[in-house]
């Protein structure tokens, strides 16, 4: 029994991740109907940043790395935002109400985002900013001159095509110099070392112990859930959000800056993805990869709980967590060894990680037949249209 509880405890620590992460997905989808499949990515952006301020804190002493890891939670909730925000205003805004076209540049964003972090270089990164400094400033200069002639377009895909060519030139002619050309990361997982004060276990219930870092991540998504929800009940920009879902044209007309909200809230979405990511940090490894493990199962709580509901994606994740981890880790057979045969042959069957997902996808099927829009369905006059 004490296995069983101690899953239990695994799988809301699992649901937790999951939360972070749908949380930010649910309100990206639920406001602007951006299916995003660089969600992931967002998530492994956040993780190496974690991964970083690890390092930057290590020369400092054993004292001050104890506090790297709430610094670390809040340049990743920074700088993924930031990365959300960018994302939203360069290329989802050019592609609204074209969804298939949205979710294919969102796919070859992420594509995109695992071979940077697989090749970046100071080299890469000094010609990256090179080209982009070179685009930016020719596309200016050219938007005063000629701004209002019909070839303006041409040319200025002309100039961003001159200002990639210096950034390659630049890269290739620093890729001699070693410790320029060198990878930072590399294709290779990386190991995060938790806090001292996160190691161990935070006390017993009965004779079950729980652990400093499950209990930490459950607790931290508590927190974001709480403050995600105040944020969109109680500031000016939550009100003007929640208006915009209700009615996009109707909030436009009233003066709401729908463009502002909508970056808004892709950066709120991309750094609740972050601090997943860097909540993924204290579970395991950190790799290119690690957002295509969670990116699948997000959309799940999505589609289980019901597009843009929080409470159906709180509840959603508990499930889905719950499930892989206590079925997928065959603790049924050990708390009920004596489980009539056939019934044991089917938990034995299910009784591995990649089939307990395939289990929860049986149960999102079967569900989906009776509720086809998720638990708790969105409601408004946008849906109605």
């Amino acid at each position: 029994m004490e296995l069983f509880f101690s899953q239990i405890l695994d799988g809301l620590s699992i649901a937790s991740v999951l939360l972070l992460a749908a949380t930010g997905l649910a309100i990206v989808f639920g406001l602007m109907g951006v299916i995003n499949l660089a969600h992931g990515e967002l998530m492994m952006l956040g993780a190496y940043v974690t991964f970083v301020v690890q390092n930057l804190f290590k020369p400092l002493g054993p004292a001050i790395f104890e506090l790297y890891y709430p610094v670390a939670l809040i340049l990743a909730f920074i700088i993924t935002a930031m990365v959300g925000v960018l994302l939203e205003r360069t290329l989802i805004r050019k592609l609204y109400g074209r969804p298939l076209e949205t979710l294919l540049a969102t796919w070859g964003v992420s594509l995109v985002l695992i071979q940077l972090i697989r090749s970046i270089s100071t080299s890469m990164l000094i010609g990256i900013l090179a080209a982009v400094a070179i685009g930016l400033i020719g596309s200016k200069f050219m938007a005063k001159k000629i701004g209002d002639k019909p070839y303006f377009t041409y040319l200025n895909g002309l100039m961003w095509a001159f200002s990639l060519g210096i950034g390659l030139i630049v890269v290739n002619s620093m890729s001699s110099v070693r410790q320029l050309s060198s990878p930072w990361f590399g294709p290779r997982n990386l190991d995060v070392s938790p806090p001292k004060w996160l190691q161990g276990s935070w006390g017993k219930i009965g004779t079950v112990e729980l652990p400093g870092i499950r209990v930490f991540i459950i607790l931290l998504s508590i927190f974001l859930l709480i403050g995600v929800l105040w944020f969109l009940s109680k500031s000016a920009w939550g009100l003007r959000i929640r208006a915009v879902t209700q009615n996009r044209q109707m909030s436009n007309c009233l003066g709401i800056p729908t463009d502002r909200v909508d970056s808004i809230t892709f950066g709120l979405g991309s750094g609740l993805a972050g601090v997943a990511g860097a909540a993924i940090t204290l579970l395991g490894s950190v790799g290119p990869n690690l957002g295509t493990a969670y990116i699948v199962s997000c959309f799940m709580v999505i589609v289980l709980g019901g597009v843009g509901n929080l409470l159906g994606t709180v509840l959603a994740s508990i499930m889905l967590g719950i499930i892989q981890s206590v079925v997928g880790s065959g603790s049924i057979l050990i708390v009920f060894p004596n489980l009539p045969p056939a019934l044991k042959g089917v938990v034995e069957f299910f009784a591995t990680t990649s089939m307990s997902l395939v289990l929860v996808f049986i149960f999102i099927i079967v569900f989906l037949q009776f509720k086809p829009n998720g638990m708790f369905p969105q409601k408004g006059r946008s849906v109605d249209a």
